[in-house]
């Protein structure tokens, strides 16, 4: 199910943000990146898609603390629908970010190829300013100040992975 999130293939760079039920980080990490795509002028030049590991929350909308913490922040996580990873996928993605090493780990089995193992990267990772931690906690069972940590921790490492790729984005390779 696709909902109205769809993998443009003729972008320059597509990626995925991966998590667990596709309700919290993952739909976060969605919204953030599409908007720094957004204001540095690269839409369709850059696909932004998000899944789950999971099939539990398929088809509904993010949790509401996702939601509320995005529209705290000026962002609009509403529409959001949920859905499961596709392995079918890796074929036409460049980058699977995930949030966690169970994640990783995961999704790296899911991988029929060494090319599509490597496709998968931990968020974190992108952010030199977090090197003591290689996981975004799952806020799902904690309150409202752990879904804004987690967004913010989000924001500045998907800032950080956006510097990264977009020299390439820019020069239209």
């Amino acid at each position: 199910m696709s909902f109205d999130r769809t993998l443009d293939e003729s972008a320059l760079f597509r990626i995925c943000f991966v998590c667990t039920g596709n309700i919290c980080r993952s739909p976060m990490a969605e919204v953030v990146f599409r908007d720094l795509v957004k204001r540095a002028g690269y839409e369709g030049k850059v696909t932004v898609i998000s899944a789950g590991t999971g099939d539990w929350h398929v088809g509904e909308h993010s949790d509401e603390r996702t939601i509320a913490a995005l529209a705290a922040r000026g962002y609009d996580g509403a529409r959001h629908r949920a859905r499961q990873f596709d392995t079918e996928w890796f074929e036409n993605l460049d980058l699977v970010v995930v949030f966690d090493r169970s994640q990783e780990r995961i999704l790296r089995a899911w991988a029929n190829t060494e090319v599509d193992r490597g496709k998968v990267r931990l968020l974190l990772s992108f952010d030199d300013n977090q090197p003591d931690q290689a996981d975004v906690p799952d806020p799902y069972y904690s309150d409202a100040a752990m879904f804004s940590s987690v967004l913010g921790m989000i924001e500045q490492s998907s800032a950080a992975l956006f510097r990264q790729i977009e020299p390439g984005i820019r020069g239209g390779i």
